[in-house]
């Protein structure tokens, strides 16, 4: 059964998207980043290029050529990649197909309506019986 991690109190969600994409990377996990939004997919896009100075976290789309050998992926669409252990979750709702997934990763910003949203998804695995971990971001440099 897929475990869900809830990251609480995000600054900044791409920041911390960007952080999980390379931890993911760096267990050598394959992941899969959930953005639904065309805007939210190029701004994270845009800014896994340069997230990390010393470092660079391989990324694509999940339709692109290239994605049966990218370790990150960045799906727009209800797209699913059977070789992605793990799915970061960008969308204010539930992801499709999240059942798939050996991990899910949900962030949460610090706004009303973010939080608003993450209830109710909390709720949704919770009544569902998913083994749910809370981490929460609000003492830690993000």
């Amino acid at each position: 059964m897929t475990s869900v991690d809830f990251y609480f109190n995000a600054a900044d969600k791409l920041q911390v998207a960007c952080r999980l994409a390379g931890k993911a990377m760096a267990q050598r996990k394959r992941l899969l980043i959930y953005a639904p939004q065309a805007d939210t997919a190029q701004r994270i896009d845009r800014l896994l290029w340069t997230w990390q100075a010393t470092g660079f976290v391989p990324h694509c789309a999940a339709h692109d050529p290239l994605a049966s050998e990218t370790p990150v992926l960045i799906a727009t669409a209800a797209e699913t990649d059977a070789t992605c252990e793990v799915l970061l979750n960008l969308a204010p709702e539930t992801p499709p197909a999240f059942e798939r997934y050996q991990r899910l990763l949900e962030l949460v910003a610090q706004d009303d309506e973010d939080r608003r949203a993450a209830r109710e998804r909390y709720k949704f695995y919770r009544e569902r019986g998913y083994r749910i971990a809370d981490h929460d971001l609000g003492g830690e440099a993000q």
